[in-house]
């Protein structure tokens, strides 16, 4: 019989930051009593007073007014301060810049987006810039940032400063780059780096548990959501949703590839199919029943399906959610999606949910937003520290 490997003791400064990572989290919620943290997470009155206190005086949290509608003595509730810390989160697209500024509960303190066309901008100004908006729209609600976080248009390996931009298909002057090298708007903060439409998925956690998240921009971005974590992937390439093959030796993508789905339903490509500029004009052509826009949703919806059911298949989840420019679009988009993925099931019954983002595009500075409050939750002896 193989020997035991060696039993190590968690330290308590260990256990005094996960008991109060695990408190913040349970206040996220809501407001709730000291004596009702006691009783949700296990921990005794005296050790979540003993937490929490602290965090009180530092203008973190919060004290509520007492509930007086139960019986016994009222509880006093506690919640994130309006005046504490906030997190604020940039995304990078093709054609322009979208930032959110959140209290660590979630809260919607500020918002903007820029139009700006970065295809033929380096990554200096691309990031600089983006850094430099998401700075000044932070130091405009008066409050101290916990944590800031860049949304970029491809995959990436890392996810802190030193995080490297793989490849960003729809702009190649951005390849390889390292983004935080580039803001140095907010080198004095905590910083995180990320896909945008992984980062997107976080912000449909309360949708399903286990989802595949597909983001539409100029082309097609996703993030497969499992246990309520997104998958990375070991080159953190997981949820390129939109370059599954669909046609072997079909369309040119611009991952350099054919016959990607982002070739035949990307919003480049259902546009040009449609014969329209914008989004808004299809979605108002296939309202007022016109055949070109109908026609040019039902087969980018098939094609999407199309690829979906490869992916579902692999990742074996029952949820799919269309954000980012697929959101207003749902009407044409799901009922097509569904025949394909219905079509190509491999088990007779077994309907998948397809369902349409709340966010739109918004959905990327939230999901980027709630990954660094998590992480300045998780951290929390920073927010003492600041």
């Amino acid at each position: 019989m193989a020997p035991r490997p060696p039993v190590t003791p968690a330290r308590a400064p260990e256990v005094r930051r996960h008991n109060l990572a695990l408190l913040l989290g349970a206040l996220r919620d809501g407001p709730s009593s000291r004596a009702a943290l006691s009783a949700s997470t296990g921990l005794t009155r005296g050790t979540v007073a003993g937490l929490l206190d602290p965090l009180v005086a530092a203008g973190v949290l919060a004290e509520g007014e007492p509930d007086r509608g139960g019986v016994g003595r009222p509880g006093t509730p506690l919640g994130f301060a309006g005046s504490g810390p906030v997190v604020v989160a940039v995304s990078v697209e093709v054609d322009g810049l979208a930032a959110l500024v959140t209290g660590l509960d979630g809260r919607v303190v500020r918002r903007a987006r820029h139009r700006r066309v970065h295809r033929d901008r380096d990554p200096a100004e691309v990031f600089g810039r983006a850094a430099r908006t998401a700075r000044s729209l932070a130091a405009g609600t008066g409050r101290p940032l916990a944590g800031a976080g860049i949304a970029v248009p491809g995959p990436v390996r890392g996810s802190d400063a030193g995080a490297v931009l793989l490849q960003a298909p729809n702009l190649p002057r951005l390849d390889g780059c390292r983004p935080a090298e580039h803001a140095a708007a907010l080198a004095d903060v905590p910083l995180l780096v990320g896909n945008e439409a992984s980062l997107g998925a976080l912000a449909h956690l309360g949708q399903a548990e286990d989802f595949v998240y597909v983001s539409a921009d100029v082309g097609i971005g996703g993030g497969i959501v499992v246990d309520g974590r997104v998958l990375p992937g070991a080159r953190g390439v997981a949820g390129e949703v939109g370059h599954v093959v669909i046609e072997r030796d079909g369309r040119p993508c611009g991952c350099g590839g054919t016959g990607c789905v982002e070739a035949y339903a990307g919003l480049t490509a259902l546009l040009a199919d449609a014969g329209l500029p914008d989004v808004a004009a299809l979605r108002a052509a296939a309202l007022a029943g016109d055949t070109a826009a109908t026609g040019a949703l039902a087969r980018a919806g098939s094609a999407l399906g199309t690829a979906l059911a490869s992916v579902v298949h692999v990742v074996d989840v029952g949820t799919v959610v269309l954000g980012g420019g697929y959101a207003g679009l749902g009407t044409w988009l799901v009922p097509a999606v569904h025949a394909e993925m219905d079509r190509r099931g491999l088990t007779a019954g077994a309907r998948r949910s397809v369902l349409v983002s709340p966010h739109g595009r918004a959905a990327t500075v939230t999901g980027t937003a709630r990954a660094v409050a998590d992480r300045a939750l998780a951290e929390p002896d920073l927010l003492l520290a600041g």
